[in-house]
């Protein structure tokens, strides 16, 4: 059982979950495994509702593929309710990276990677935006609802400035995630 957050509505039919929270709406299809996903009535222990995944007479693997579609569900809510932030910092040893990003914030070019001419060009996937650090240089903040496409954009990042061609134990310019946080902040 998946407990519904304050603020959120979720609908869940033929296996197509959609969650509407403040920050937005996420939809994932989950047809490709077969479970029952439905909602259960609201109760003391969970005053939002539950959504409940099931899985009868069900192999190994397949008894596994619960708990991983109820942390996706999971992720979705803080999606919703949070949001996603990386944080990425460009490291170089003798050329700077430049970074431009596009007013929409929507696609990013990286030039001078070790002195190259080449330029990079990584588009966002949607739903994710990119933007510079006001606090810190060189560094890049990519915020998005849906984990998958922030954790994804800012591996087609990493990867277009991949070293090719020396040693990467000398050479280690390049652009990598330093931090992995929610976007709303937990008081603490």
């Amino acid at each position: 059982n998946v407990k519904i957050p304050v603020g959120v509505t979720v609908t869940a039919k033929n296996r197509m979950v959609s969650v509407i929270g403040p920050r937005g709406k996420l939809q994932r299809n989950f047809r490709h495994v077969q479970m029952d996903i439905y909602l259960v009535k609201p109760t003391t222990s969970a005053p939002q509702g539950e959504i409940k995944v099931e899985k009868w007479f069900g192999k190994r693997k397949q008894v596994a593929c619960v708990r991983t579609l109820c942390t996706h569900l999971r992720n979705m809510f803080i999606g919703v309710t949070k949001g996603y932030q990386y944080k990425m910092r460009s490291v170089y040893a003798h050329f700077p990276i430049n970074t431009v990003i596009d007013k929409k914030g929507k696609n990013i070019e990286i030039r001078n990677f070790l002195g190259e001419k080449h330029i990079r060009q990584v588009k966002m996937l949607p739903g994710v935006t990119v933007a510079m650090s006001k606090t810190m240089k060189d560094e890049l903040i990519l915020e998005g609802n849906n984990i998958e496409s922030v954790s994804q954009t800012a591996a087609s990042i990493h990867q277009s400035c991949k070293v090719r061609n020396k040693d990467i134990r000398k050479f280690l310019d390049g652009i990598y995630v330093s931090e992995k946080t929610t976007v709303i902040k937990d008081e603490q």
